[in-house]
């Protein structure tokens, strides 16, 4: 699976939730023709068409020799949800999709968002600690105060940006530490806007040694 997914489009997207919602639902998967029929498609062929190209951008694939065989890319359950992708970047860089969490569609302002994990420095201007799950919106647009999410070498960080001409500055989120000035020759890329964090629970060595209970 490509990491991250190319963006749907709006109808791929109805079909795409619609397929979630109701394998949470009923446990199994809507053939063809009931996915025709829920959205008023005249053409089987063109339900086939959908699917494909949503199987084509990742968000599902097909189980052989099955009527009702496909599969959604890390579904754990629960209508109203979504599957979103956690990627690492990889050196080279790449991308590599490691895991999928599960989000309530609400807080996903698009499809084609993914988690990428904040692995270089704190961010406390933008709520963000090193070891957060960053949720990535590809294709926001970054306003003066909106933080994005950069790939600066193998690093991984959030701060909000400035242009200056050729130069792009990525602005210092905390004290004690410098702006950092990029150029057309650097290794840099702009991931997207931070959407959100989620900051999973750490359980102490000590903690779990003693069974503490707490």
């Amino acid at each position: 699976m490509d990491a991250p997914r190319a963006p749907l489009t709006q109808v791929e997207r109805k079909v795409y939730h619609f397929l979630i919602d109701y394998l949470a639902e009923r446990t199994f998967q809507p053939s063809v023709r009931e996915i025709a029929r829920h959205f008023r498609i005249p053409s089987t062929k063109t339900v086939t068409d959908l699917i494909a190209s949503i199987e084509r951008k990742g968000y599902v694939r097909r189980s052989p020799g099955r009527s009702r065989g496909l599969v959604i890319e890390g579904f754990s359950g629960g209508a109203g949800t979504m599957p979103v992708t956690v990627v690492r970047i990889a050196p080279g860089p790449v991308m590599v999709a490691e895991d999928h969490v599960t989000i309530d569609r609400i807080h996903l302002p698009a499809d084609d968002c993914y988690l990428v994990r904040a692995d270089h420095e704190d961010a406390p201007a933008h709520s963000v600690r090193a070891g957060d799950l960053l949720l990535v919106h590809p294709g926001g647009r970054a306003g003066d105060e909106t933080p994005v999410v950069a790939r600066v070498g193998g690093a991984v960080l959030v701060r909000s940006l400035a242009r200056r001409g050729q130069t792009l500055v990525l602005r210092t989120p905390r004290d004690g530490a410098d702006d950092i000035e990029l150029g057309p020759a650097d290794d840099y890329e702009i991931l997207g806007t931070l959407s959100g964090v989620l900051r999973l629970p750490v359980i102490r060595a000590d903690s779990a040694e003693s069974g503490d209970k707490r």
